[in-house]
Order: C-alpha cells, then structure tokens, then sequence
C-alpha cells in the first residue's frame, strides 16, 4: 500500500493579508487586494495597479534585517509563510531527522537589478557602439555578488532548507501558473514513495516591478481598469480584460499520515490524487479542445481512485484573459501543465 500525505500546516503572505485567518475574513467579506501601484512609478503604464503585500516586513518574522538585506522580495514572503505553516504543523517541536524533511517550491526569479544593469550598458554604449569589454568591466566593479545570486529561482528553497535544517529533498519547478500546485504534487509523491516524512511546499513570487509589467502589458495580458482597482480582476466576467499582477506567498507542511499521528498533529486534510502534463501546444495558449488539462484532471482522478461524480469543487485557475483573431490575450509564460489536487477532510488526532 502506497503511503498516505496529509496537510498538518498552513501559512500565507499575501495582499489581503499576512496570516491564514486575516485573508479567509476577509475573503469572506468579499474584500480587495487590488490597488494603486507603488513599488514602482508605473504612472506611464498602460496598467497603473496591482496586487501589493503592504505593512510588512521580514523583521516581523523575528528574523534579522541585516541577514536579509540582499535577499529577494519574495524570498521574504516565503520565509514568513512557511514560519507560520511550520509552526502551525508543530512538527519541530518532536525530534524530527533533518535527512526526512525536505522542501519543494514553486518559485520564479528573485532580485532584477535594473540600475545596475544600466549603468553597465551604459558605460559599454559610450562611443556609440556597444563594447563586451566594457560592460564586463563596469559589471565586476559595481555587481554585488551576493544580491546578483538571489536572481537564482532556487534560492527561496535554499534559503528554507537553512532556515530549518531540511536536509532532505530540496526542489524548484518553475511551470509558471501550474508552479505552485505542481510542486505540491510533486511533494506529495516524494512523501508516497518514501523519500522523506515531512515536506515544506507551496510557491512564492513578485514581479511587480518595471520589466514585469512591461512584459505582460506587452502582451496585452494586463487589466487596464486602473479607474476602478477592485473591479478590475473579473476571470468570469464577460467584460474581462486581463489579470492584475499581485505578488505573496502560501506554503504547506505535508506529512505521512502515520507520522502526523505520532505527534498529535491537526490534520486538515489529505492529499488524495495528483496528475500533471503538458499540452505541446503553444506557449502562450491553450489548445482550443483542451486536451492538456483534461488529461490532467483525469489522472489526478485516476489517481486518487475517485470517480468524477465525487468531485464537489473545482479551483480554477482563472486568467481573466481573452483570445480573438486579432489578438491572443494569454500570459506568455502560461503553462499547459495544470496540476489540481483533490483533498478531502480528515479529523484532527489528540
């Protein structure tokens, strides 16, 4: 018999708030994120707004600022949400083997280092022409080796492995949408064949800042309702006209059950089936029968030894794009691999 996977732990950062039970209220009351950028001076933007964590900082989580001064914005994000899923977990309060715990992220790249990269091209543009020779130069004079590493996708699981001495597996898929439900699959199979007890997961990201946003409106993937910020996300809604870019973390412990149970851990459910694939299509849409995710779903199905009837909700991933003739209105980095995960509820051990 194949292992079972629970979730003991949950943690979040994100714009409508920095913990599980702030952003469940206010999702209950029907609240918004979405606001008025300002990370960045995006007036000359087609897309003026976003989805902005606020009021928060890494010295909230206890950790140093000094430590993580050169780290990426959504390093920190990560860092807080998987605090909190961890404590939540309660798993570091028995002897855990650090060689059975790993980590699996869905996380893209960290620090973009603008102003030096313009320096740089500036001093090799000087005469006219470009010069290798001098943008080399003037990059070994200004660079900051560690700020440049932590461009690295890798490194929010780097970061966490150290941060609780995870010494198990330790991954990054980067499948943009699909990335952080991908990576909790992928986790979960890690747990079912025996590689590890414990699995930190979940994803982090931030890409609001100019080159994101220049991307994205580039390919008229972006909402420009920037008169009415908390109207402006609409996936379902005929009068869509892109999605707004918003940035935070979620992470979740999984344990083998059995595991979970030695510890008196709050189950809240159990990870019953996964299936991931890849359309072969295009990569900046899907094809029009849908096959990918079909197949997806049906394995995930499959293997959770559910049939479809059971199936009592679906989180669909909503791009709020659209795609015509003239023009397709997908994000580019959309992934065909769609990777749902059929939880169901399980009661709490004392």
């Amino acid at each position: 018999m194949r292992r079972r996977v629970v979730v003991t732990g949950l943690g979040m950062i994100n714009p409508m708030g920095h913990d599980v039970q702030t952003v469940w209220a206010r999702m209950q009351a029907g609240e918004s994120g979405v606001g008025y950028t300002t990370l960045f001076d995006a007036s000359g933007f087609p897309t003026k707004i976003s989805a902005e964590v606020k009021n928060w900082d890494i010295t909230d989580t206890g950790e140093p600022a000094e430590q993580w001064e050169n780290r990426g914005r959504h390093t920190k994000f990560a860092a807080g949400a998987a605090k909190q899923a961890m404590a939540d977990s309660g798993v570091l309060d028995r002897s855990l083997d650090p060689t059975r715990f790993g980590i699996y992220l869905g996380s893209g790249e960290g620090n973009q280092d603008f102003l030096s990269f313009t320096r740089m091209m500036a001093a090799a543009l000087k005469g006219g022409e470009y010069d290798a020779e001098k943008f080399i130069r003037k990059g070994l004079e200004i660079l900051n080796p560690a700020f440049e590493l932590e461009q690295e996708p890798n490194m929010p699981a780097a970061h966490l492995a150290g941060m609780f001495n995870a010494q198990g597996p330790n991954y990054n898929c980067l499948t943009a949408c699909a990335a952080s439900s991908q990576a909790v699959g992928e986790a979960t199979e890690i747990i079912r064949r025996g590689d590890a007890d414990v699995m930190l997961s979940g994803g982090t990201h931030s890409m609001i800042h100019p080159f994101g946003v220049t991307g994205f409106n580039l390919l008229t993937a972006l909402s420009e309702r920037n008169e009415d910020p908390t109207k402006a996300s609409r996936p379902f809604d005929a009068t869509r006209d892109g999605f707004v870019l918003g940035e935070g973390s979620a992470m979740v412990v999984l344990e083998e059950l059995e595991h979970a149970k030695q510890h008196g851990a709050t189950i809240y459910g159990e990870v019953l089936g996964y299936g991931t694939t890849a359309d072969a299509y295009r990569i900046t849409d899907i094809p029009p029968d849908g096959h990918g995710g079909i197949a997806s779903m049906r394995m995930a199905i499959k293997d959770a030894r559910l049939n479809p009837d059971d199936i009592g909700y679906v989180n669909a991933h909503g791009t709020s794009t659209r795609s015509t003739t003239k023009s397709k209105r997908w994000l580019a980095a959309k992934s065909s691999a769609s990777t749902p995960i059929r939880c169901r509820s399980a009661a709490p051990r004392a």
